[in-house]
This record gives C-alpha cells, structure tokens and sequence, in this order.
C-alpha cells in the first residue's frame, strides 16, 4: 500500500477524535452535567487547561519550585517553552484562580512585562499551543452556537449574506462569529437555575459562570424565530426556536481568531475595529434590516470577537496603549459595543504584553499625584514580571535552542545529570561562501562558558555574601547549594537580597547567539593546522567574542559594557578550573579507588567509632583496622601524612576528620533512612562528600604521585616511549570516549591545561 494513504487514514482518525457530531441544546446540557468542565467560563476554562497539563519540580534562584508543565510547551515538543520564569507563571496562575472564581481581580486586565528577549512571545505561542490541543481532547471541548432560519415562504428573510433563503441544508447553517456559549441562549432566571444545581453537583471551588447574553449576530436569529412563531400562534416557544432544525451546538478547536484573540503590534485601525471590528456597509445595503443596522452586517474580527469565550492579547502593548483605556470596563462590564445602540457581552480573559516601555508611558503624568488622568488604567492592570535567567542551565538550553533548534524540555532526575548537559559539545553543520557545508564544534564547556558568562552580567552584586563571587551566586542559584571542598553549603546559609536586580538586565540571549553564530562562521585556521579538525570553537574563543562585541553592540549603554567586561574573569577562571578537572580525571580514570575499599575504608572507620557490634553484608563481625584505615587516608585521600599518626594510631586531626567528614554523614543518612533498617552496606557513598571526592576527584598532587616521570611540559610533542606520550595518548581517547570531546578539543583542551600547568610545575 503506497505510504500516502497511511498519512491521510492518520489524519483522518486525528480529526475523528478532534470533532464531534452537532448536538442538540437538550444533549449538550445532559453532557455538561456529565462534565461540567465543558461549561466553563474563560477564565475558569484556560486554569483548568493549564492545571491538566501537570506540574514538576524544578530549582531556579536556588530553591525547588513546582511548575505547571502547560509552560513547557509540551503539545508542541516543547517548540515554544518558556524557560525559566516559573515563580512569575505561578503567580500568573494564582491571579488567574482567583478572577475565575470571582474573587477580588475579576477586573484586571494581566499584565507581563520585561526586558526584550526574556520569553515574553513564547508565552504567547505557549498559550495558544496549549489551548488549541486542550480543546482537543474530551475534557477540554469547547461549543458554541449555529443557527439556521431558512423558510419555506418565498421572499421572506433568511440568516445569510444576501443569498435567498433556500432548503434547510448545511449551507444556510450560521456559526455564531464569536464563539457564543451555547448557555447564553436560555432565559436569564432558567439559566442560573441550571447553573446552581451544575455547580451543586461540582467538586470544584470555582464555579462554573455564564453571564452573558447571546452576541448580536444570534440575538438577530433568535428575535427572528421568536417573531415567526410567536405570530403563528406556537405554545411551546423557546423549544421552536431552539428546535434542532434551528439551533444546534457544535464543538470547535480553539486557535487564534476563534476563541483566541492576538492583536499585533502592527494591526492599525480605529479603536472600535481593533475590539471588535467593523460594519461592513455594503452588506447593510443588501439586508433589509428595516431602517435598522443589522448585526448580519458587522465584520466581528476584532481582537474581543476573536477571543470571546477564551483568551485575548493584545502583544506589544505599548503600540496599543490608546486601546487600553478603551479596555476599562471590559472586565467590570463585560460587555462591548459594535456602536452606540448595539452592545455585545464578552466573557475573555484578558492579557497583555510589553517591554519597559509601556511602563513609561503609563508614568508620564505621575508627577500629578491624584490627578495622573491614567491612574485608573494602572490600577486594573495586574503586572507579572518577567526577567533574564538566572540559572546556568536554562540558559545554556536557551542557547542551545537558538543555535540548534533543539525543541525538547531538559528534565533531570539530579543535578549531576544536568550537569552533564550544561558541558556538553553542540555541533552545528554550517554553510561557506563557496556552498560548500562542514561541521563545527563547540567544544565541551564553550556553550557553558557563553551561558554562565551571560547569568553573571545579570546578577545583583551589591550586598554578596562575603567569600563569594558572582560565579558562586550563579552556582549556588543553578544547584542549590554551593560544594567547597568536602562541605556543602545550602542556599539558605547564604543572606542574598531577596528584593536584588537579579535578572533586570543584562546580556540577552539573541546578543549570544548572534555571537556565537558569527563565531560559527569564522575560519578557524588561527588554531593549530596538525590537528585532525580545525574547525573548533573553544570557550575561551566564546568569552572572547562576548566581550569584544560589546562594545559595538547598540543594546548596551557605556555603563554596562564597563560592567559587562568586569565581569567576564571570574568565569574565564571557572571555565578553566572545568578544563582542567576533566583533563586530571581523564588522566586519572584507570587509577581510581574501586568503591569496595571505599566501602571497606567506611566500615572500618564506623567500627571504629561506634561502641556497638558492626556486621557487613556478609554477616561478618567488622573489627577496625588501624594500618588501613591510616593507608586509605594517607595513599587515597592525601589528606593526612605519617607524621600525623602514633604508628598506627590517629592523631587528634585524624580522629576529628573521621568523625566530623565521615560519621556525621553516616548518621545523617541513617537518620534520613531511619524508617528502613540502617546497614552501612546501603550507604550512598557519594552522599558522604569527602568520599565523593576520593570516588570522583582528583588533583595534580594525585597525578605527580601516581606518574612520576610525567612531565607537562613535554605534552604539545612528547618523546615517544616516554611516560608523558602514554599518558597523553590515553588522556585523549579518555577525553572522546567517556567525556564527549572530539579528538581535536580534547588535544585543545589538554594543551590548554598543561600550558597553565607547565608554569608550576615542579
């Protein structure tokens, strides 16, 4: 069977599943009853989009928060996530509660504001990705209205634009223009009857609310049936003209211009036509409306029509800031005029977007104090924030994304595994002058270094904990916690500003990427012409280019690019301090302490301490032995030397190491397992961090020690048959084979490292 038709037969069931059969009025109030959901109002309806989505626990700023994965994008595989933001978005969805349930912000009017480049049109993207699927699946549906008034009665008006009014076929069914709750057809007093008992029967504290009237275009079709058979004499008169060969409800997918309204930054138009649209004159001529305008003749396609029932945002707010007044009573009222006799209720969440600059001009009259004639504007926008991130690895993803497309959402089970992410190499095949294409690399730490780079230009620095640098603040924000040597300290030992500039300002990710995509395509022939691939990106070529663009970069004042340029050697420095940990681990992966003489070592020294009987996995007694426990420290963990011990007994510096490094560890795993039954066998070694350090770490001191003739100084061009040549070589197929280095950044690298290392070597 030609591929083809599996395509079309796959469309055709996705589309099965998205619509449903017309229903009639009677069917769709049994089916809310069945599930009340599909009622909701807009502001309820996009809450509950979002809450179905889920939640998960993320760290930013140094603290664990649970975020709505709505914002991931995750209909979209992630295309338009917004990264980062989160305690911004949360606060988004705690307003948002509140106005669905009618609780004191029912009349604001959201408000997301930050600097350019700060994810601001991803909320948008993000919102309407979510609620186009949302509306897919049964629990998210959304209905409305559409009617047909077709007469059998020759010349008699029918509910078309100026065609005759024929047999009742699909042709003369009308959709309501702007997504009128199907609701909104009964009488008022029936319908808060119905509405009490669904929100009786709902386990929700929000209830469901629909207040509005039917929109002018149905009102036309219902005054009309209402006319006809009230003249012909009918007893059971709303059910004739809700009857199913007039009325039916009919789900639909929401998407921009039904059920989601964007106006742009470049939309023109009088403020009327912008809300809700426009009389479109030459339909008024050919519809007998009786000396009258007729709603059949009104265009709808304003940004309130198209976001009736659902979401309306107006997108760089400030080119609308004369709409925005016209907005007021939107949300008291909800209700607009198409002109001055004919009005149309509206029930949409409204949001907008802005730079700072909105801001500005919404303070321009602030200096008159009660008299500011905007001061009733600004006291129904609720403002939500958005700043720069200030987490290492969002945005290293963030960079990621806008060098290589890279749409999925990075997920971690620890730290360590993003970690692992934030150092990877990024290889981008790119295109010559000539058409010719070739691959460059990035090489590992060089994204790391560009994101870490930017995180820092956008950190407070007044009031930094003494002892700490922004590189610190930065890490401390990323992971929590900051690992200085064997102690971990914890966000909350640090006093930071909770009220800083954090994220204010800064280098913004579309001036990296530019950076680092000019970087891209910059021959690489400065770099060494032996090597297998010159075309590599190293992160000092990357920190570099940051820094010299600066001062050509007309996003920055002179303030900030003095700024700016301070800042970038605290990372240089930690950059480095990265080089040159996976060239020492490189070099020292074969030689590492095996995790049973580490568990060995911890045994003995727990034995040692404790009073009580300690018995290994095998049952066997564990009696503390003074010769190992003293080669371990000396040989593995260098910490100690001979001197420091009695023969073989500890001196009072190695007895207070074992107990405040290794057993106050083992206690507080025990006391944080204490619900299982505690063996030192089920210990976590790498929760202890002074064992960590042996497991994972290593220092030139452990190189010299193990490679006694090893000479840095040599590594550019070793003497075959020497112990530096074999070193190198298993160096730097370590480097490609379990550090993701190509063979070229790892002999970048190392050379890098041990040109550095050369100078102190003794």
């Amino acid at each position: 069977m030609p591929r083809g038709t599996d395509y079309v037969r796959d469309a055709d069931r996705t589309l099965e599943e998205t619509y449903e059969e017309p229903m009639t009025l009677a069917a769709y109030v049994d089916r809310i009853f069945e599930n009340p959901s599909i009622a909701s109002h807009a502001s309820k309806y996009l809450l509950e989009a979002i809450e179905a989505a889920g939640t998960r626990t993320v760290v930013e700023e140094g603290e664990e928060k649970e975020r709505y994965r709505f914002f991931d994008d995750p209909h979209n595989d992630g295309e338009h996530a917004i990264l980062g933001n989160t305690e911004v978005l949360n606060g988004f969805v705690d307003d948002l509660r509140s106005v669905a349930a009618g609780r004191a912000k029912d009349e604001k009017i959201i408000w997301f504001e930050g600097p350019t480049a700060t994810g601001k049109s991803e909320l948008k993207r993000c919102l309407v990705n979510g609620l186009r699927e949302y509306s897919k699946t049964p629990d998210g549906r959304r209905y409305t209205v559409e009617w047909n008034v077709t007469t059998a009665d020759a010349g008699e008006r029918g509910l078309s634009y100026g065609g005759d009014a024929t047999a009742a076929d699909e042709q003369n069914w009308y959709e309501s223009p702007v997504q009128a709750h199907p609701l909104s057809v009964f009488p008022e007093d029936v319908r808060a009857d119905l509405l009490a008992q669904l929100n009786d029967e709902l386990d929700d504290h929000v209830p469901v609310q629909v207040d509005a009237q039917l929109d002018p275009f149905s009102r036309e079709a219902y005054d009309y049936l209402e006319e006809r058979y009230r003249r012909e004499g009918e007893d059971e008169l709303f059910s004739a003209i809700t009857d199913e060969d007039h009325l039916r409800v009919k789900n639909y997918v929401v998407d921009v211009g039904q059920g989601v309204g964007v106006l742009h930054s470049e939309d023109d138009g009088r403020p009327k036509e912008r809300l809700v649209g426009s009389w479109m004159h030459g339909m008024l001529q050919e519809l007998d409306s009786r000396g009258r305008k007729n709603p059949q003749a009104f265009s709808y396609d304003g940004v309130l029509s198209q976001g009736n029932g659902v979401l309306t945002i107006v997108e760089d707010a400030a080119q609308h800031a004369d709409l925005l007044q016209k907005l007021l009573n939107v949300p008291d009222e909800q209700s607009v005029k198409l002109d001055k006799g004919i009005g149309m209720d509206v029930d949409s969440q409204l949001l907008i977007i802005s730079n700072p600059d909105l801001e500005a001009q919404l303070n321009q009259h602030a200096d008159r104090n009660g008299m500011d004639p905007l001061k009733a504007l600004k006291r129904r926008l609720d403002k939500h924030r958005f700043g720069y991130l200030t987490n290492l690895s969002l945005e290293t993803e963030l960079i990621r994304r806008e060098l290589t497309g890279e749409t999925a959402v990075w997920e971690a089970d620890s730290y360590d595994e993003l970690a692992d992410r934030i150092r990877e190499p990024v290889r981008v095949t790119v295109k010559d002058r000539d058409g010719e294409t070739r691959v460059q690399e990035f090489a590992p730490h060089a994204i790391e270094a560009a994101a870490l780079y930017a995180v820092v230009t956008r950190l407070d620095e007044e009031n930094l904990p003494n002892g700490l640098d922004l590189v610190d603040k930065a890490l401390i924000y990323d992971q929590g916690y900051l690992q200085e040597g064997d102690s971990r300290r914890e966000k909350e030992e640090f006093d930071f500003d909770d009220n800083g500039t954090d994220g204010d300002h800064g280098v913004p990710v579309t001036y990296t990427r530019d950076t680092l995509a000019e970087l891209l395509q910059t021959d690489r022939d400065r770099h060494h012409a032996d090597l297998p691939v010159e075309d590599i990106v190293m992160p000092r070529d990357v920190l570099n280019a940051m820094v010299e663009g600066l001062a050509d970069a007309p996003v920055f004042s002179a303030g900030e690019r003095s700024e700016f340029e301070n800042r970038v050697v605290p990372v240089k420095n930690y950059v480095y301090d990265q080089q040159e940990s996976d060239v020492i681990e490189a070099i020292m992966h074969d030689k590492r302490v095996d995790e049973e003489t580490v568990a060995e070592y911890v045994e003995h020294v727990y034995a040692w301490e404790t009073d009580e009987p300690l018995y290994n996995d095998r049952g066997e007694r564990v009696e503390p032995d003074p010769l190992k426990m003293k080669l371990f420290e000396v040989e593995h963990l260098g910490r100690f030397s001979e001197a420091e011990y009695e023969g073989n007994l500890p001196r009072e510096s190695v007895r207070n190491f074992r107990r405040e490094k290794v057993i106050t560890s083992l206690n507080r795993h025990a006391w944080e397992h204490r619900d299982a039954d505690f063996a030192v066998e089920d210990v976590d070694l790498t929760a202890i961090p002074v064992i960590k350090t042996v497991l994972e770490s290593h220092d030139w001191d452990d190189v010299e020690r193990t490679f006694e003739d090893f000479d840095p100084r040599q590594w550019d061009d070793p003497p075959s048959g020497t112990e530096t040549a074999a070193v190198k070589d298993d160096t730097i197929e370590t480097l490609v084979s379990l550090f993701g280095y190509s063979e070229a950044s790892a002999e970048l690298t190392s050379r890098h490292v041990m040109g550095q290392v050369s100078y102190r070597w003794d």
